[in-house]
């Protein structure tokens, strides 16, 4: 394996999450925009969003300063080792620091130092999957912190809010989460919600369903009515971007469930702000080939749009 290919397949991916926003994310914030009223801080506060949008693809800079814990899924064949990709993905991180595609944002929890390399226990976070494939598949997600502080997780039943162990109850408990953050986390946020499994595993779910594109649909018809019926409840809270009101609190709602032990039934919920950084590198090191795509490994799982049923249709080779 021509590890020095995939160092840059790498730096490359980390530059496209931090610089370029996902076609159907900037979709959804233009829609957004032209929902709201002329001249609201619901419209303008989208409007901003959208130049800068531009910008950072035009120029290759972060879009956001806080460029995020970089958390990576990485399906690989048979034959490549796991700390030797690990080890070419922390080196990427520090070229892609050195390159300021990320900002330095990695602090030593205990110290409160920030040594300029954006490494560290549990940084970047990489979960690997080995599969039958011949190439290696990296999905790569910018988690912003603000975002990350208003996530949440509720157990059920809660007699505060009259939830039971049911979709309705689950759909109560995210509600509420959204209510609480008012719009902190830089709203309009994408949710990806867990319902069941256990608290780290819940968790964990709930954050992969932010690799998703939002327009798909759930093959689970009950999860796609709750998916549905979910964005129109918080959309009907009118928090709006950021906090100021108006029609659009959340851009998408992605649901999955997990089985649970009988005394437990917790509900996940990993708030993504607008900025959902997140794109995919296939690479075969061995022909020195990488396409970079917008369809993570997760998203495939699902129903997609007819602009993305082929896959070369959001696909790019490397120049």
């Amino acid at each position: 394996m021509d590890l020095p290919f995939v160092h840059d397949a790498f730096v490359e991916l980390i530059r496209r999450a931090a610089t370029n926003l996902p076609s159907d994310v900037e979709s959804a914030i233009a829609r957004a925009r032209d929902a709201e009223r002329q001249m609201s801080a619901a419209r303008n506060a989208l409007d901003m969003l959208l130049i800068n949008i531009g910008k950072a693809r035009a120029e290759s800079a972060p879009m956001c300063q806080d460029t995020g814990m970089n958390v990576w899924y990485v399906h690989y064949p048979a034959g490549p080792h796991e700390h030797a990709l690990t080890k070419t993905i922390r080196e990427a991180t520090v070229a892609a620091t050195k390159k300021s595609y990320l900002r330095p944002n990695t602090v030593d929890s205990i110290t409160g130092k920030n040594d300029g390399t954006n490494l560290g226990d549990g940084a970047p976070q990489i979960h690997f999957h080995q599969w039958d494939k011949p190439l290696i598949k990296a999905d790569l997600l910018l988690k912003g912190g603000g975002c990350e502080n208003v996530s949440g997780q509720m157990t059920l039943p809660n007699t505060e809010i009259k939830a039971g162990r049911d979709l309705e109850g689950v759909k109560r408990a995210v509600i509420k989460m959204v209510l609480d953050a008012q719009g902190q986390g830089c709203a309009p946020g994408i949710c990806g919600v867990c319902i069941g499994g256990d608290r780290a595993g819940g968790a964990l779910a709930a954050k992969e369903q932010i690799f998703r594109v939002l327009d798909d649909e759930n093959p689970d018809e009950r999860l796609a009515k709750l998916e549905r019926e979910l964005i129109e409840a918080c959309n009907g809270l009118q928090i709006g971007p950021m906090g100021f009101g108006g029609k659009t609190t959340v851009l998408g709602m992605k649901v999955t469930a997990q089985h649970r032990l009988p005394a437990s039934f917790f509900v996940s919920m990993a708030y993504e702000c607008w900025s959902c950084r997140r794109w995919s590198v296939e690479i075969d090191a061995d022909k020195k080939s990488s396409t970079f795509t917008e369809l993570t490994e997760m998203a495939s799982r699902y129903k997609l749009p007819s602009r993305l049923s082929r896959p070369t249709g959001s696909a790019e080779k490397a120049a």
